[in-house]
């Protein structure tokens, strides 16, 4: 995959996931800024990238405003003269359930995810089309915003609307031939590290161990590297016909996840009553309803954590 003479923005790069796809994309030789809202964080992952041989530059801003999104963009052109792919890797989370999470913890995760997407987007689209020869938009999606989850109201929230987002840019964008994608990975990571049911797994993995099959390929569940390989392709010429998809990634798994659909109707000659719903609900459209939440890890031997 060669992606040598395209330049690319990853932001919340300076670690994890995010360093992870700054260095798959500078990996195929792609010029990269790394950003994080920690200046030493981001210029230690933009060396980590120009040591092995990589071309990488640092910009340390907090993602949210359209100031911290033009400043992302004027930097890629400022060190390398252009942008060709936007990946909106930041994030924070602010978990707690619905009757505990305040208007603070609701706003800095939708400023940061959603806001951040948005305007990061806006101001690499605007530079994209001004250049006229297309471009990439990967944008960071989560199984949260797919299903929701537990006590994640505002995380949930945000990533179901970039997967909207990324619905409605694929067909605005198009005539640019700029292609929106969505990643939807699932990797050894902080947040992670806190599930029980991997915890063992992913300290032993610390250790030299590597990940059980039941986790790389049951659960798709791996390493921030295995995420980051869906990077490079969807910036590639090899998938300029692939455009408005939440594409999942982890361990040994790559799946596409489908869009919202109407999966059970039914009709009533000139219209619904309530007392007509109730009486026909059970056996039409609410015969199969849909599930909520994302599945419980199976643990052979365990059944599910």
């Amino acid at each position: 995959m060669d992606l040598t003479g395209k330049v690319a923005v990853v932001t919340g790069s300076g670690r994890g996931l995010g360093l992870a796809y700054a260095t798959a994309l500078a990996r195929a030789g792609a010029a990269v800024v790394v950003n994080d809202l920690d200046a030493e964080t981001a210029e230690r992952a933009a060396t980590s990238i120009t040591e092995a041989g990589g071309r990488a530059v640092a910009e340390a801003v907090a993602v949210g405003t359209s100031e911290a999104a033009q400043a992302l963009v004027d930097r890629a052109v400022a060190a390398f003269g252009r942008l060709d792919v936007m990946v909106t890797n930041a994030g924070i989370l602010r978990d707690k359930v619905l009757w505990k999470m305040t208007d603070e913890d609701f706003d800095a995760v939708v400023t940061t995810h959603l806001r951040g997407t948005f305007t990061c987007a806006r101001a690499a689209a605007i530079r994209m089309r001004e250049q006229g020869d297309g471009g990439s938009l990967i944008m960071v999606g989560s199984p949260a915003g797919q299903r929701g989850n537990f006590g994640q109201t505002n995380y949930a929230a945000a990533k179901a609307g970039i997967a909207a987002m990324v619905r409605t840019w694929s067909m605005e964008l198009a005539r640019a031939g700029i292609t929106v994608n969505a990643i939807v990975p699932v990797a050894a990571t902080a947040m992670t590290e806190t599930i029980p049911a991997f915890a063992p797994y992913i300290e032993a993995m610390k250790q030299g161990a590597p990940l059980p099959g039941f986790l790389r390929k049951g659960e798709g569940f791996g390493t921030a590297a295995d995420c980051a390989a869906l990077v490079p392709f969807l910036a590639s010429g090899a998938a300029r016909s692939v455009t408005g998809q939440c594409i999942g990634i982890g361990g040994d798994k790559l799946a596409l996840w489908s869009h919202p659909h109407e999966t059970a109707v039914a009709y009533a000659d000139g219209g619904w009553s309530p007392e007509a719903i109730a009486a026909s609900w059970a056996t039409s459209v609410g015969r199969e309803p849909q599930t909520t939440g994302i599945p419980a890890p199976v643990i052979p031997g365990g059944g599910a954590a």
